[in-house]
This record gives C-alpha cells, sequence and structure tokens, in this order.
C-alpha cells in the first residue's frame, strides 16, 4: 500500500510524459535512430523521469495544507506518507536525476541542474507569485525538448518550436488551474490569476496563452515544407486548444476548468507527436 503511495507522488504519467519528450527532442535533432547511443537513450529518460517525480514530491510535500483543502485524498494530507518522507525521496529522486545527466555530458548536467532549480524555487517560494510562477512550471516542461538534442549535440529549429509550443501551452494549464484550486490558494496566500483577479481574468490569460501556442503552430510551413501527418495532427491540436479556450471563456467555473486542465493534457500530447514528424 505504501508503495503505491510513494508511486503516486511522483505521479508516474507526468514524470513518463517528461522521460519521453527527452527522448522526442532527441529524436527531432537526430532522426536517424542507428546513431543513438543506448546509454545516452536511458540517462535521458531516466533524468526527465526523475527529476520530474522530484518535482511532482516536493509539490506534495511544500502544498500539503492547500492539498488537505483542494486534494486531501492526495498522499501527504490522507497520511499514506509523512511529509519528511515525501521530501526524502524528493532529494533522491533529484539526485538519480542530476547524477543520470552527470554521465552523458556538463551541458546536459548544466540544464538538470537549471531544471532542477526552477522546480525547487517553484515548489517553495515561486508558487505565490502567481504569473511568474506558472512560467516556472512551464520552464521545467519545455527543458526536455532542449535536454533531448544536447544529447547528441545538436539542437534544431523544431526543438525550439515544441518547446515553445509546451511553454505557452502548458502555462495557460497552470493558469487555468489556479481558477479550479482558487479556494485553498486563495486561504494560502497564492496569489494566482484567479485569486488576485478572479476567475474570468483568469480565463481571459489562459485563452490567450492557448492560442499563442496555436499562433506557433503554422511556422514550419512558412519556413519548409512539413509532412502531411504534421499538418494533420496540428490541426486536430488547434482544434483541442481554441476548443478549450472557448470553453473556458464562456464558462470559467471550477467545475469546466477542471475538464479544461485535464482536457488540455491531451492537445499537449498531440501537438507532441505532431512536431516528432518534423525535421527542421
Amino acid at each position: 500500500m505504501h508503495i503505491r503511495q510513494y508511486i503516486r507522488l511522483l505521479r508516474p504519467v507526468n514524470s513518463s510524459m517528461m522521460g519521453l519528450a527527452v527522448l522526442v527532442g532527441l529524436y527531432m535533432a537526430e532522426p536517424d535512430l542507428n546513431s543513438w547511443a543506448t546509454q545516452n537513450i536511458a540517462l535521458g529518460f531516466i533524468t526527465g523521469f526523475t527529476l520530474t517525480g522530484a518535482s511532482m514530491a516536493l509539490n506534495d510535500y511544500f502544498d500539503r495544507h492547500i492539498d488537505a483543502i483542494n486534494e486531501p485524498s492526495r498522499p501527504i494530507p490522507s497520511g499514506a506518507v509523512s511529509a519528511p518522507r515525501a521530501l526524502a525521496y524528493a532529494v533522491a529522486l533529484s539526485i538519480m536525476g542530476l547524477i543520470a545527466s552527470a554521465f552523458t555530458s556538463i551541458r546536459c548536467l548544466l540544464l538538470a541542474l537549471i531544471s532542477a532549480t526552477l522546480s525547487t524555487v517553484y515548489n517553495s517560494r515561486g508558487k505565490k507569485t502567481g504569473l511568474l510562477g506558472n512560467m516556472m512550471v512551464s520552464g521545467c516542461i519545455a527543458i526536455p525538448f532542449i535536454y533531448g538534442a544536447l544529447l547528441v549535440d545538436r539542437l534544431k529549429m523544431s526543438n525550439l518550436l515544441a518547446a515553445s509550443t509546451a511553454f505557452l501551452s502548458n502555462t495557460g494549464r497552470e493558469v487555468t488551474k489556479g481558477i479550479v484550486d482558487v479556494e485553498g490558494d486563495g486561504r494560502y496566500g497564492i496569489n494566482t490569476v484567479a485569486v488576485k483577479y478572479g476567475g474570468r481574468m483568469a480565463s481571459y490569460v489562459a485563452a490567450a496563452l492557448y492560442l499563442s501556442a496555436v499562433l506557433i503552430t503554422p511556422i514550419p510551413i512558412l519556413i519548409g515544407n512539413p509532412p502531411l501527418g504534421y499538418l494533420f495532427t496540428v490541426a486536430l491540436t488547434d482544434i483541442g486548444f481554441i476548443g478549450s479556450s472557448i470553453i473556458i471563456l464562456k464558462n470559467p467555473s471550477r467545475e469546466e476548468a477542471r475538464k479544461v486542465k485535464n482536457t488540455v493534457v491531451f492537445w499537449m500530447f498531440l501537438g507532441l507527436l505532431a512536431f516528432l514528424q518534423l525535421q527542421l
């Protein structure tokens, strides 16, 4: 039972997605799989997975009082895992991720340190800054696409486009999440857009960010000749983001924001599949 709770702490789906995002970044930079070093594949995934898991566990540690209101079933507020053990778990995961990055290159280690630092600052202090804190989280989401490219010492336009889209769309998701968590955030001084300006204003900001992500997707058409698969997949992604924007603008309630927050993860994943097809 306790093992399952520790697994819940690191959010295996989120952590796995970040590990895969590193490999996506690697593929964008070097699509020839035969040139990949098996060691770098494994170490890259481990770094993305463990550093994200550490961030998730840290988030639960610092948010344990807020989660007691917003998400009482989570491992710490439910009493399944003690706060000190959750913190030790986060530290152990961070060390594993940094060691894995150190075995690849100095550049990878430095970028992993930046990611771990952003995550720690956000969870300990940055969350209270609201939109700036949201951007810190999104920075950690965007970094894997760059990190993957560094595994082969190559950075392409597709890496930058994927990182930018991930940054904007995830910031929009974080603002949307602020509408869901407004009660607990307001009580503990988390100055999200929703807490400071209300759900309506937060919906405007979230929609603007989603639509900004959509505006990036035509760039490959303007600078290259993207495959038909990209055009089809990115069209579905854009429709999804536009639809989510309309929904949250029409009804910025907690219930609708929760639905949008969960749905946007799928649009982000679909966008990731679209950029995976680019060779720019």
